[in-house]
């Protein structure tokens, strides 16, 4: 594998783990403040974000030593409102910088299976954004959000809000494959 792929792929992988975390931690505050579906909502994306980073792992089988990460992370937590803030800055730091960077060096590199999982996560990051911001906007007004049941494609993390679509638009994954965060998830 190309080095420059290799270094995003390892950086990629750092940064969706330092996410899946993040939103796990994010979950427990909004439950504390009774903010329930925003709750249900981190612990949906955190798991997408878990499959985003298993993606990107899974392409650096060939690695045999350690490596370091590089990689953007929103620090700071807070109350719920804050949390949201951070997560909005970080799916658009990933959408706006990271991933399409990532994407056209895995392209012009030839690296194949870089570019898929990038492919799927940059798109995935897209809905996370508009999700976080259709929640601050509740919150923003002291109310929690109003949420169907969280879809989440195990295969490459698509998120998706309502019934599982027959087939996961990204990777073909069948509707009977995804994982539904719906009212009682535990946190």
């Amino acid at each position: 594998m190309k080095q420059m792929t290799e270094q995003n792929l390892i950086n990629a992988f750092g940064g969706e783990s330092q996410a899946h975390m993040r939103y796990k931690h994010f979950a427990i505050q909004a439950e504390k403040e009774n903010f329930h579906s925003v709750a249900r909502l981190f612990t949906a994306i955190a798991h997408a974000e878990y499959i985003h980073a298993g993606n990107h792992y899974g392409q650096l089988s060939h690695l045999n030593e350690g490596r370091t990460a590089n990689s953007m992370a929103a620090f700071g937590p807070g109350d719920t409102k804050k949390n949201l803030g951070l997560a909005v800055a970080g799916e658009t730091f990933e959408i706006e910088e990271m991933y399409p960077a990532f994407l056209d060096v895995a392209l012009m590199q030839g690296e194949a299976g870089a570019e898929k999982t990038f492919s799927w996560a940059y798109n995935t990051e897209m809905i996370h954004k508009r999700m976080f911001e259709k929640a601050l906007e509740s919150v923003e007004k002291g109310r929690d959000m109003l949420l169907c049941t969280v879809q989440v494609c195990p295969i490459c993390g698509y998120t998706h809000e309502g019934d599982a679509p027959d087939k996961c638009p990204l990777c073909s994954a069948t509707k009977e494959e995804f994982i539904a965060f719906g009212e009682k998830v535990a946190v």
